[in-house]
């Protein structure tokens, strides 16, 4: 399965739903669509499965102030794992 990448825009801004598989070969897609115009929210309410680049990527997306709706429980553990994961070798490298 694919990725579908679907813009709705309104007065208030964009959000941009995905579904399907969001995989790492699909980021520059989705990166460009979050890009092209105003702010933006990722809807993840029809994603069935991610990879860990796109994983992080949300985290990073999170970071920068775009909110991430709609994620499904195991794709919003595993972000908080990665946001942890991330933290500690932060921490280690500051040592």
């Amino acid at each position: 399965m694919t990725l579908k990448i679907e813009r709705i825009s309104d007065e208030r801004g964009a959000r941009i739903r995905l579904s399907g598989e969001f995989r790492s070969d699909r980021l520059g897609q989705v990166r460009a669509e979050i890009n092209r115009e105003g702010p933006v929210t990722l809807d993840l309410e029809e994603v069935s499965l991610v990879d860990v680049d796109a994983v992080r990527f949300l985290n990073v997306r999170e970071d920068e102030g775009i909110f991430v709706l709609h994620c499904s429980p195991y794709i919003r553990e595993w972000m908080l794992r990665e946001q942890g994961r991330s933290k500690a070798r932060t921490n280690k490298r500051k040592k």
